[in-house]
């Protein structure tokens, strides 16, 4: 606590300190936060919609929307009545007690994602470690496979989360070097080759767990027919399908859920992300009663999970969703994010993959890394984020305007254009 100014005879409060701008912000971080990122050097300050702004007043345009957490925007103003109104009545019980806004909450979102019981957690890594034990659980309870032999088919290059158990399924060596010693018990599988799948399913396997659309690797996207292949296999074989929809659940894809594009219904769905729309972390295991049933009283749980605040706000998530006008824009938005983007491969981009408001885009490595055509595009007021290599992100937030978007794309011809 600052103390107090003295002058001749009398206590007068300090003058607030001078705000700081950015590289004086940046630099601060540096010793007291540890290194675990590499932002770009932009300092958002305020936010409304799809625009931020950092502390010395610039804008930008927001083509990543916190990997869709910020699906509905920035701020968006039905989301954050529903807060400010909770935040006066009850934030957190824990699940000691009941509390009144959890039932509604999980009320709809099971009947939006077309399951039986909710599971609420908090983050998307808790939501996917939450999957893992259900699905053990399931196989030992069910199935009846032998105790501590049950194993789960994942699949190459993916991307679930950063806990001990998540990295150690992880094919990124960034992820894992120097997190080890692995949890065992699982079996990966290239992505995208059913062959490979159904070889590694056997007697032991509790699940198949997959993204839809794998994010973090680049916006890769399954051959037609894949989902519905798994979804298939795991019936046929006994095995439950889990699938991680939390970045591409919830409007991003044009439809509410991406296994929706082939009309598969999966066992277990996991949600997180855009849940909490950019307010409160907000997750959940979503998923048929003969699953989820099989957890009891102290078997699993979280002081936090579906607390009053989470739930509201999730609750006014779920009701923008079903609506469908989030989906809709998604798919229509996205008519135009595609051909744009169609109209620059060989003019520096050399390949995209795009579903929804969803792309993952090659750049020419000639032009630069993906880290470096996202500075670029920063000076020219778009925010997006590289993945691996010279691939960028883009995941606009679901209210992006036509124009906006049609922007968005010309800056990033703009940039092409250029040589570092």
């Amino acid at each position: 606590m600052t103390a107090p100014v003295r002058t001749q005879g009398s206590i007068e409060t300090p003058a607030s300190p001078q705000p700081r701008g950015s590289e004086e912000l940046i630099r601060a971080e540096e010793p007291v936060l540890a290194h675990n990122y590499h932002p770009l050097p932009v300092v958002v300050a305020r936010a409304e919609g799809t625009w931020v702004e950092d502390v010395e007043g610039r804008r930008y345009l927001d083509m990543l929307a916190g990997y869709s957490a910020l699906n509905f925007g920035h701020r968006h103003p039905a989301l954050i009545e529903a807060a400010h109104r909770q935040l006066d009545r009850l934030t957190l019980t824990s699940r000691a007690f009941h509390n009144d806004r959890l039932a509604e909450f999980a009320e709809r979102l099971a009947a939006l994602t077309g399951q039986d019981m909710v599971l609420p957690m908090n983050t998307g890594a808790e939501a996917v470690e939450s999957g893992v034990k259900v699905a053990r659980k399931w196989a030992y309870d069910v199935k009846g496979v032998p105790a501590d032999r049950a194993t789960i088919v994942v699949a190459a290059d993916n991307f679930h989360g950063r806990t001990t158990t998540i990295v150690s399924f992880s094919t990124d060596e960034t992820a894992r070097a120097g997190f080890g010693p692995f949890t065992p018990g699982f079996r990966v599988v290239p992505y995208n080759d059913l062959a490979a799948l159904e070889a590694a399913v056997d007697e032991t396997t509790a699940a198949v767990l997959i993204e839809p659309i794998q994010g973090e690797a680049g916006v890769i996207i399954p051959d037609d027919g894949y989902l519905a292949g798994v979804r298939e296999l795991t019936r046929r074989e006994g095995c439950l399908f889990v699938a991680d929809e939390i970045q591409s659940g919830l409007g991003r894809t044009g439809g509410t859920l991406a296994v929706e594009h082939e009309s598969v219904v999966p066992d277990v769905v996991l949600l997180g992300k855009a849940l909490g729309g950019g307010i409160v972390p907000v997750s959940a295991v979503v998923g048929r009663r003969e699953v989820l049933g099989v957890l009891h009283p102290g078997e699993h749980g979280s002081t936090f999970g579906g607390n009053p605040l989470a739930a509201a706000v999730g609750t006014a998530v779920v009701e923008l969703l079903e609506t469908g006008e989030f989906q809709r824009r998604a798919a229509e938005l996205g008519v135009i994010l595609r051909d744009g983007l169609a109209g620059l491969v060989g003019k520096g981009v050399v390949g995209f993959r795009s579903r929804g408001l969803w792309a993952g885009v090659d750049i020419d490595p000639a032009l630069g890394t993906g880290r470096e055509i996202s500075e670029r595009l920063m000076r020219e007021g778009v925010l997006a984020k590289d993945t691996h290599g010279s691939t960028i992100r883009l995941a606009p937030p679901l209210t992006i305007t036509g124009e906006e978007l049609e922007g968005a794309l010309g800056a990033l011809e703009k940039v092409l254009g250029q040589r570092s």
